[in-house]
């Protein structure tokens, strides 16, 4: 029965070994096996309630304790003024108004579901349920994510060489600690639904953690993931009509868009001056392979097992959600965070440029980079 279940995911496991393939870079290749194996074919994300991740790097203590980097000094003084509290500066006796019709959570035209037949012949009680359980299917993965960024966060402190740069992580471990306190609450006490870690996440996580240099981790967390979060975080805000996630998610984005800034900082001089040809190759293709995933962490396939798995193959539902308005509107915001953040560090070149392009969204490249921009201009931002 195991081998069948590892057998049946290794089918579901081709696109991405296509893609890994295709980059034609055998170091990321050799790096990315090992966690989509974990993630994709093992599911160690739903096989148990804990799972290890091996960390492959060194705690780097200073013992100088010098302060030379005066723009990180800066983010974290920012940090340390705008922290909230999730149990009491949020307004959890807001409740979800049971009679709703679920659009104020998520508008109809929203919905990847919407074209189908069987959603149309759903009563008004099973669509308010699928509503409600899509939402909690992206706010888990959210949670999920966010649990992903508060290891990594700590993981950055102990190998960064600079004491500015883990004086700011501090406060990030601090808020990532804070952002899992606030949607686990809400899923359990709000929507009252949660699901497992999408495969993809988890082998975004798994990579990131078992990098063994530092940079990576910056670069995999606070480039790829918090831009990500930033982008969906934002593009959420935008959908729903429902006040409590509303305040929630503003609050959340204060805080990521410090993260995203913090790695940008962090890399960018780091980038210019010291680092080969050859490693900044293996970046590129690396956090190509790291957009991938990301964008496939959006395929829903949890809500797909669950409500339409077997009304539909699990193709023609990729085709669906591919296609669906918020998942173009996530999809699209993301990579309108991340791909000037990759310009800013010098890892989009002419090489690699072609990959972004077939995804549309190369438009990106000319728009403010994280440092540029203040967390009221991204949530004020169309996406």
């Amino acid at each position: 029965m195991e081998i069948n279940r590892k057998v049946h995911n290794l089918i579901h496991a081709g696109p991405f070994l296509r893609n890994a393939i295709e980059s034609r870079n055998l170091q990321v290749l050799s790096s990315m096996l090992g966690p989509a194996y974990r993630g994709i074919i093992a599911q160690n994300g739903k096989a148990a309630r804990q799972s290890a991740v091996e960390c492959g790097h060194d705690a780097l203590f200073s013992w100088s304790y010098e302060r030379d980097k005066p723009e990180m000094a800066r983010l974290y003084e920012h940090a340390k003024k705008m922290q909230w509290n999730a149990a009491t500066d949020i307004d959890w006796k807001l409740q979800l108004d049971p009679d709703d019709d679920g659009t104020g959570l998520l508008p109809d035209h929203y919905l990847p579901v919407l074209p189908l037949p069987s959603w149309r012949a759903l009563t008004p009680g099973q669509k308010r349920e699928q509503r409600r359980a899509l939402l909690a299917w992206l706010l888990s993965q959210f949670l999920h994510g966010e649990q992903g960024a508060l290891f990594a966060a700590a993981q950055i402190i102990e190998a960064v060489p600079w004491m500015d740069a883990k004086l700011f992580g501090s406060t990030q471990v601090v808020d990532e600690g804070r952002h899992v306190e606030v949607f686990h609450t809400y899923l359990t006490t709000k929507l009252e639904k949660m699901y497992e870690i999408n495969d993809s996440l988890y082998v975004i996580i798994d990579s990131v953690c078992g990098e063994p240099a530092w940079d990576m981790k910056f670069l995999g967390m606070q480039i790829m993931v918090e831009g990500l979060a930033l982008g969906a975080f934002t593009s959420l805000r935008q959908a729903t009509r429902e006040p409590l996630l509303q305040s929630i998610l503003k609050s959340v984005v204060s805080d990521e868009a410090r993260h995203v800034k913090y790695g940008v900082v962090a890399l960018r001089s780091l980038y210019e001056q010291q680092i080969q040809e050859r490693e900044r190759r293996y970046r590129e293709d690396w956090v190509w392979e790291v957009a991938l995933q990301m964008r496939n962490r959006f395929l829903a396939h949890e809500f797909y097992d669950e409500y339409y798995g077997h009304l539909m193959s699990r193709r023609r539902w990729d085709q669906l959600v591919l296609g669906s308005p918020l998942m173009s509107l996530f999809r699209r915001a993301m990579f309108k965070r991340i791909v000037p953040n990759l310009v800013k560090l010098g890892l989009l070149s002419d090489r690699v440029k072609p990959r972004y392009a077939a995804l549309g969204v190369l438009e990106f490249q000319d728009a403010k980079a994280a440092t540029e921009l203040t967390a009221e201009e991204m949530l004020s931002e169309a996406s």
